[in-house]
């Protein structure tokens, strides 16, 4: 078994919501073996009260979360990451940050919770389909022998991932 602890990094436009819950579930599913981190291109500064609202109802600890620039991590000091998973929404014409350097990256696009209109019931419905999708496929991505997987089979296997749906 491989001892290592894998750090992923969950990127998006505005780190308010979908990074955010990533970022979350990394950290909550990753058992010590997974670190999890988000950052924004464009951050909002500020983590959207649906998030919140999600994460306290799952019963976990909100405090450290933040909406903050990718800038964070590119710097000498910032923790090496391994993997980065982009969570924009192509199919609404966002526009997906790109990594630069040798992180093994793959697309995990989600619709966006935040741009949710409606009731609050339906607002809430919509963080619920975002954590359901992102829990499905990153608990995938945890389950794959990540030492025995040469590079292309790992971004045929990831590719998969992030096109999977919740059963």
């Amino acid at each position: 078994m491989n001892d290592k602890t894998y750090n992923v990094l969950i990127l998006c436009t505005g780190n308010s919501a979908r990074s955010i819950l990533g970022e979350a579930l990394v950290n909550l599913l990753g058992k010590g073996r997974f670190r999890g981190f988000s950052a924004g291109s464009q951050p909002t500064g500020k983590v959207n009260p649906g998030a919140i609202r999600l994460l306290q109802a799952q019963g976990m600890d909100t405090t450290g979360l933040r909406s903050k620039s990718w800038e964070e991590f590119s710097t000498p000091d910032a923790p090496q990451m391994d993997f980065i998973f982009t969570v924009c929404d192509n199919a609404a014409g966002e526009a997906c940050p790109v990594w630069p350097g040798h992180p093994v990256t793959a697309h995990f696009g989600v619709p966006d919770p935040a741009k949710a209109q409606g009731t609050q019931e339906q607002i809430d419905q919509a963080f619920q389909q975002a954590w359901r999708t992102l829990r499905h496929r990153l608990d995938l991505f945890m389950q794959l022998p990540l030492d025995k997987l040469d590079a292309m089979s790992l971004k045929t296997r990831l590719k998969e991932i992030g096109q999977s749906q919740p059963g």
